[in-house]
This record gives structure tokens, sequence and C-alpha cells, in this order.
């Protein structure tokens, strides 16, 4: 009688073994992968989940949830100068998930792993009572000792942050109060910007050389710029001053902002945006604002580092400094 394997064996074999592309996910038949660091370079490890209810809604397309997982892995990979070499998958899946969730799911992550050079080596498939879970373990390799480091701002820096910020904190604004879009003020091309900002984030991994090169410090904006920014501060004890009309913000977060001015602490401190903060060298924020440029990302320069207390000061255009409710998105 010809064995078939596990249920398990059989998801596995269906949805994830054509993701596992590179030889060292040894197809997918054993339990453990075997990856080969080029010489004179460190491994990069990320981890971060999805959990339904928390990070995703219970309508969100599967495919857009297979790519949320992965690319926000991708975001701290990119944030550090990192070159994706690939990931591990874990899911934990509820009774009323089959094949018909886990096909589109699959398919967008197999679009996303070729598409960032990212493959699949492995994880782990489970069933829950609970809500939906995907956690990914994302790593990649930087040269030797070249690792970005939320660590490394230095006095004399420059604050540089790439696209918008706040796009998808206001998404997801939306996403609970649906008619905030008409008093806003906002037209669907707007609108559905916002929500795909909260929806699908863009890592910006085609500039993550250019940013090992050119920056001092860096870190993914996952918390909110002020929470993020406060955190960078800590590690490298040092205080940076931003200046809030420098903040890049979309059309329609612009939009957003005439009608209800108090929306720019929902966009200086919420989560979602997956842009790269970086602390940049003032000699060096061209070549990287050139760089990115050549790849279609933009870069802002918001401000400035200076040596001192750990702190991070925003200032609006009257000179006064701004203070938050809640600097920082936080799950607990």
């Amino acid at each position: 009688m010809q064995d078939t394997g596990s249920g398990e064996d059989r998801l596995i074999a269906r949805h994830f073994r054509p993701l596992a592309t590179h030889p060292g996910a040894l197809n997918l038949i054993d339990d453990v992968a075997v990856v080969s660091v080029p010489e004179g370079h460190d491994l990069v490890l990320k981890t971060d989940a999805i959990i339904g209810g928390v990070h995703c809604f219970p309508d969100d397309p599967a495919g857009a949830v297979a790519r949320k997982a992965l690319r926000v892995n991708l975001s701290d990979l990119a944030a550090k100068g990192a070159t994706p070499l690939g990931f591990l998958l874990s899911l934990a899946l509820p009774s009323d998930i089959g094949d018909g969730w886990l096909e589109p799911f699959a398919a967008a992550l197999g679009e996303d792993a070729e598409g960032f050079g990212c493959p699949l080596f492995g994880g782990d498939t489970d069933r829950t009572p609970g809500p939906l879970t995907v956690a990914i373990s994302a790593f990649g390799t930087v040269p030797h000792g070249t690792t970005v480091l939320r660590s490394g701002a230095k006095p004399g820096d420059r604050l540089v942050v790439t696209g918008t910020i706040g796009d998808a904190a206001l998404g997801l604004v939306l996403r609970h109060d649906p008619q905030a879009a008409t008093r806003w003020g906002l037209d669907d091309v707007m609108r559905n910007h916002l929500l795909r900002r909260y929806l699908i984030p863009e890592p910006r991994n085609v500039i993550a050389e250019a940013l090992r090169r050119s920056a001092h410090g860096g870190m993914d904006i996952s918390d909110g710029l002020a929470g993020d920014l406060a955190k960078m501060c800590r590690a490298s004890q040092v205080t940076a001053t931003v200046e809030v009309a420098r903040v890049p913000v979309s059309d329609a977060a612009r939009r957003a902002l005439v009608a209800e001015p108090r929306l720019i602490d929902t966009i200086l401190t919420g989560g979602d945006d997956y842009e790269v903060l970086a602390s940049v060298p003032e000699h060096n924020v061209a070549r990287l604002t050139a760089a990115a440029a050549a790849a279609g990302i933009t870069i802002t320069e918001i401000g400035t580092i200076v040596g001192g207390a750990a702190n991070a000061r925003f200032v609006g255009p009257d000179g006064r400094e701004l203070t938050f409710v809640s600097p920082s998105f936080s799950h607990f």
C-alpha cells in the first residue's frame, strides 16, 4: 500500500513545496534546511508574525495577508542594509481555513518570494482554535561588520525617511470608520491609496545596499515615526529634532490633515508605515538620495541628530514642540 503521507505533508507538498526553490530547502522533505552564508558576510535574522484580528482583518484577502507577512520582515532586512537570503514560515490555521484560502495565499507568497529574491526554506503548519497566525522568520546577509544598526546614529547626522509617512495609519482609521473618507474630502483614488498602504506594505529592499554604504544608523518605521525615532535615540544615546513641516505626506494624507488637523498625531505616531528611517552623515545625503531616486524611491530629510540625552523632539511650524498622548503603537 502506497504511503501518501499525513494531511500536513499533503498540504505542504501542494501549496508550499513549489516555493522552496533553493537547494538548501531540501525540497521540504527533511526537518531542517541547510544554508551557506557567503564568506566574509554576517547573517541578519528577523521574525515577525501576523495575527488575525490584530494585524489583519477577517475579510482581508488571503494574498494580501501573505504579502504583508513576508514584507514586514523584508522591511527590517532593508533597513539593516541586508540582502534577503530566505525565510521560514509557520502557520496556525483555524478549522475554517482550507485549500480555498491557502491557494491564493501560497500564490501571492510565491510571487513575493520570487520578486524579492527570498525563497522559502521550511517551517511548520498547525491547526488552532484561536485566530489565524502567520509567523515568518526571514534572514539575509551583509558584508561583515556593516549592518546598519539603530544604535549607529551620531551627532551631526541628518535624519531621512523614505516614501511618505502616516498613510497606513490613516488607512486603518478608514477600515474602522469608512465615513471618514467623506469627512476628509477624499476622492476614490486617495481613499484607495490609504487603504492599500495599510493592507500591503512596500518594503524598501532595492535601496538596502545604498543605505548600507551611506547611513550610520537605520530602522524601519513599524510602530510610528515618533515612537521608532525615540527607540533609535535611546539605542544611540543621542537627541533628534524633527521639523514636522518637512515630514513627507501623501496627497491623501494632506487632504485629511486640512479637514482634521488633529490627525497629525495619527500620522506621526501610527504604525505600519514600513518606510526606512535613517541617520546619515551630511556628506552622504545627496548620494543616498540619488541612489534611491534611481530606484524610484523618494528620500526626504526631516531633521538632525545632536548629542545629549536620548530624546526625540518634534517641532511644529510655530517652533513649539509637539507632545503625544501615545507616542508609539504598542501591543502591551
